[in-house]
């Protein structure tokens, strides 16, 4: 089995090195922001007016080939010796791969599972490739990623983050932004800000603090201007009373966002304007989507000319919109060699006249999400018993039985194939997050495709029957339980099995909590797998002596059952984390969805800084399991702690060795523990690495807690302070499983 996964690992790596080197092949030249600046001041300084109102507001919901196009200038302008002709910049979901592209598009994870890999390397990569498929059908600006917190499980868009420590979402933003740009395609981190639910996103009022703010909801986009962000997109709802998109103390220059550096343009949510033309220009908004969303709001730039001309908004003011529209263009190099456009949002299954449909699909492609799958995958129990229960499974077993409906192939045809249902493997939630799922590989299809050559399989149950499931199970060598949870965007998608977007409740779909439980009470060899959004109850099962190993794989992508199989028989030795806590009772979380009846509810962000693991270890609550939480199929230790303090600065090393028998990938964690007057969480991740190790091999891992890592958010100075006291660090395997600790003084 080391040979396997060892021998797999090398054939990944060099997969993973083609996606990096390929990224460096689309000739383009890469300019500084002052550089890009000045090409955007003096091209705009040579438009007229009715030009520059064509950059600023989109051409509407149903007039563009893009989800979001510009009508650009209809002729070229000499600048600086070069001859730039701006094309109608497109504009186009989704965070985990091209949406409404055509079919030749690759299905990513959802950046929910990039981070249960707690990978800096897989989440770049990631970006690398999604960025790829992006310039490949000429898509100039890519919207994502999206960095919103899972404030509260059930949020129905909670999968498109990275879940809900700010820090882990920081990482997961930096490395993806970096990822996509460096193929030349702009990245546009969303939602800005406080956007945690469904229900009622279009006027809702989050009312945060500034501390809580600051630590939390802000950290992931302070993290996508240290990695030079092109743009970033307002959310929907207010933050403490005011529209995100007319809210100049969010989005303005006087806002963080502006006052950290962020150079880029602030695009507004496809509809999330309100009131007029000139509260959103002067409050900082520089370009409209997508012009017409009039039910909603929308479509005030249709008044901008009017406000210009009566000095409403002024004629500098237009043209720094533009200038910061035009600024990451010219930075990226998108002004010579970009692909133009050969899609067609309104007829993304190629009946469109324009629509030439290029396959921008690749091997590497798929064995990255493939990767990405497997080192998501989360190992949750693992009881090896000599009479081959547990895992990695052997091509000793027989027959195996496969229950539920998640293990069977999804509805393509279901909503346009956007997964707006729930009629197979759960792979990614639905809404504009989603992605292409036409080439999904079902955990079925991958089982017996690698299994039935030395074992019988059963496959006739398609569905959550709770009486036909156990039957196939019984005294059958293995029964694998297949259920899931979704959830998705509120809006103009579909209400899904009764949730509107947010999830009703925790639990798994169409009884799988039950199924899991029938079934192991008839096959002593269980295995479950849940596919799902987020934390589901398990506790009434989980430790059902029957059920020998749980798998959490999340929402993998196309390549869910390739990427499990992998896992199941060893090719990979499991290394996923839990990106957040799983508890059977939402009040472990400390927060609540509003369902509720008011259009416009004030949801005041009274938990502060302390979201889930944090909010569970002030209040004592042990939870199903933790935070940062996965098995192994081989056991780590750590030993030699070191550290250096200097005064912007702390480093520890520590010696990580695999003393197990099997090659594997451990995950360690460094959580920072403030000095009790700061007020803060008792232990917050501030630093994670995923290192391979051979068996029997040893590496000295060292991890570095910046200034403003150490630091929180005063109020009355409005700036970053370390507060004076000793600062406790715990190394090791999750919040719970704390291996080595050290202390420092500042």
């Amino acid at each position: 089995m080391a040979m396997a996964y060892a021998s797999r690992r090398v054939l990944l790596l060099f997969l993973y090195v083609l996606v990096s080197i390929s990224s460096t092949t689309f000739g383009f030249v890469e300019r500084s922001w002052d550089e890009a600046i000045d090409l955007a001041n003096q091209t705009v300084s040579l438009m007229t007016m009715s030009e520059k109102i064509g950059m600023v507001r989109g051409v509407g919901q149903f007039s563009s080939r893009c989800i979001g196009n510009i009508t650009p200038p209809s002729r070229s302008f000499s600048v600086s010796g070069l001859n730039v002709t701006i094309p109608p910049l497109c504009l186009n979901d989704g965070p985990a791969g091209v949406r409404l592209g055509g079919t030749g598009v690759t299905g990513f994870p959802p950046a929910i599972n990039a981070a249960s890999t707690f990978s800096r390397s897989l989440m770049n990569a990631r970006g690398v490739a999604i960025g790829e498929e992006f310039r490949g059908k000429g898509i100039h600006v890519h919207l994502g990623p999206a960095v919103d917190l899972m404030r509260n499980p059930k949020a129905g868009r909670g999968w498109e983050g990275f879940g809900p420590d700010p820090y882990l979402s920081g990482e997961g933003t930096y490395q993806t932004i970096t990822g996509i740009q460096s193929t030349g395609v702009s990245a546009c981190v969303k939602h800005y800000s406080t956007y945690n639910q469904e229900h009622w996103r279009y006027g809702l009022n989050a009312n945060s603090d500034d501390r809580t703010f600051r630590e939390m909801y802000w950290w992931p986009f302070m993290k996508s201007v240290e990695a030079n962000v092109s743009s970033a997109m307002c959310a929907y709802n207010q933050l403490n009373g005011t529209s995100s998109c007319h809210n100049a103390g969010l989005i303005g220059d006087e806002g963080p966002l502006r006052q950290e550096g962020f150079k880029g343009f602030m695009v507004s949510d496809w509809g999330a304007t309100h009131d007029s033309a000139e509260d959103n220009a002067n409050a900082g908004l520089d370009m409209e989507q997508p012009g017409d969303f009039i039910l909603i709001g929308g479509g005030v730039f249709s008044g901008l000319q009017s406000a210009v001309n009566s000095g409403e908004v002024s004629q500098a003011r237009l043209d720094e919109m533009v200038v910061r529209i035009l600024t990451p263009w010219f930075r990226l190099g998108q002004d010579s060699g970009f692909p133009d456009i050969n899609f067609d949002a309104q007829n993304p299954d190629g009946s469109g006249d324009l629509n030439e449909n290029v396959n921008v699909r690749t091997d590497a492609h798929t064995a990255l999400v493939r990767q990405i799958g497997s080192a998501s995958a989360v190992l949750l129990k693992n009881n090896r018993t000599s009479g081959g229960g547990g895992l990695p499974l052997t091509k000793d077993l027989k027959t195996i039985a496969v229950v539920g409906y998640d293990a069977q192939q999804l509805d393509l045809n279901c909503a346009g194939g956007l997964n707006e249902c729930n009629t197979g493997t759960m792979v990614i939630g639905w809404g504009s997050g989603s992605n292409n799922v036409a080439f999904t590989v079902p955990p079925i299809q991958a089982i017996q495709d690698f299994a039935s050559s030395f074992a019988t399989i059963s496959t006739d149950i398609t569905s959550n029957d709770l009486s036909g499931g156990p039957a196939v199970a019984k005294g059958k060598d293995l029964a694998l339980v297949f259920a899931n949870a979704m959830s998705g965007e509120l809006g103009f998608y579909q209400i899904v099995d009764g949730n509107e977007g947010d999830r009703n409740d925790l639990n798994l779909w169409f009884k799988g909590g039950s199924l899991i439980e029938d079934v192991a009470a008839v096959c002593n060899n269980t295995v479950v797998v849940v596919h799902s959004v987020g934390p589901v109850p398990m506790s009434s099962w989980n430790n059902h002596p029957n059920i020998t190993a749980i798998i959490y794989a999340g929402a993998p992508g196309e390549q869910t059952g390739p990427s499990l199989v992998d896992v199941l028989w060893g090719a990979v030795n499991p290394s996923g984390r839990l990106p957040f806590s799983i508890d059977d009772d939402e009040a472990s979380y400390g927060t609540e969805i509003v369902y509720g009846l008011d259009p416009f509810p004030v949801i005041d962000y009274t938990e502060g800084v302390f979201l889930d693991y944090r909010y569970m270890e002030s209040k004592g609550i042990t939870p199903v399991y933790e935070f940062g939480f996965g098995l192994s199929y081989t056991e780590f230790t750590y030993s030699s702690l070191q550290s250096s303090v200097s005064s912007t600065s702390a480093t520890f090393s520590f010696t990580l060795t695999n003393s197990g028998s099997t090659d594997g990938t451990e995950i360690p964690q460094l959580y920072l523990g403030f000095p009790t007057s700061a007020g803060e969480p008792s232990k917050v991740l501030r630093g994670f690495d995923d290192i391979f190790l051979a068996a029997g091999a040893s590496q000295t891992v060292s991890m570095t807690i910046s200034q403003k890592e150490m630091s929180i958010w005063d109020v009355v100075q409005q700036e970053w302070v370390v507060p004076s006291g000793t600062f406790d660090v715990y190394i090791g395997a999750s919040i719970k499983d704390i291996r080595l600790t050290s202390s420092f003084t500042r």
